[in-house]
């Protein structure tokens, strides 16, 4: 335990789910955490569950100003940034030849120019030797139905990390995309099925995984806090799949 001893975090989108059992994690292994959360009900009830050790602050990833205010606050309570899980990011079906404007806008604004500028905003605070984990998803590699549009939101977000290592190198940021698999979230209720359409999806799923079952957001959270702390310091530009073998076979 404590492999975050002493360290400032920052985990988006972090009221459910990857984010919030991430955050659990990293205040578990020492360090203090600001989660963000679009909607400030669900961000409360967030803070109160973790209990200690964070700050929630409203915030909309694809928002500048939103952002920029997020970073003063940080800056104002704390002065620096150590960590920075960027995970704040969703998705809906939508089959080419259905595919709108608007949900191209809104997929790409979260889970692209969101996390883009998340992180170049974030750059003043992280000192040298800084961790920054994206999270991206296993569809950065594999063809899903209907799902085109976020899918190549997540392959951006894996050329994000390459590029970012040779940007960063003179620093000594480290980073690292991480991909899970099949992990039944709360998101998952924001793909537009309904509840029994929902079952039979993850159940198709989870015989496609060597492991005979689909992931949970605390494994997730798990791979995360190796990738942030001292243990993963050599590993640096990679995608790290936590996936249960589903896209390696």
């Amino acid at each position: 335990m404590n492999k975050l001893e002493g360290k400032i975090a920052l985990v988006t989108g972090g009221t459910s789910g990857i984010g919030l059992a991430t955050a659990k994690r990293f205040i578990a292994e020492g360090a203090y955490v600001f989660i963000t959360g679009r909607r400030q009900t669900e961000l409360d009830a967030a803070v109160k569950e973790i209990g200690k050790s964070v700050t929630g602050v409203q915030s909309d990833a694809s928002n500048l100003a939103d952002l920029d205010r997020l970073f003063a606050t940080i800056k104002q309570e704390q002065g620096h940034l150590d960590v920075i899980f960027a995970n704040a990011g969703s998705g809906e079906l939508a089959p080419l030849g259905s595919i709108t404007e608007e949900h191209f806008d809104k997929t790409f604004n979260t889970n692209v120019k969101g996390l883009l500028f998340t992180v170049q905003k974030a750059l003043p605070l992280l000192p040298d030797g800084a961790s920054i984990i994206l999270n991206a998803s296993i569809t950065s590699i594999k063809g899903t139905p209907a799902f085109s549009v976020y899918s190549a939101t997540k392959a951006a977000v894996r050329s994000f990390a390459r590029n970012w290592t040779l940007d960063l190198k003179d620093r000594k940021i480290r980073v690292n995309a991480i991909s899970p698999g099949v992990v039944p979230t709360p998101g998952y209720d924001h793909l537009g099925l309904s509840e029994d359409q929902l079952k039979e999806f993850v159940d198709s799923q989870a015989v496609t995984i060597p492991l005979g079952r689909v992931g949970t957001p605390d494994e997730i959270a798990k791979a995360v806090v190796f990738l942030a702390s001292d243990d993963s310091s050599f590993v640096n530009g990679i995608e790290l799949f936590v996936d249960g073998g589903m896209a390696q076979i």
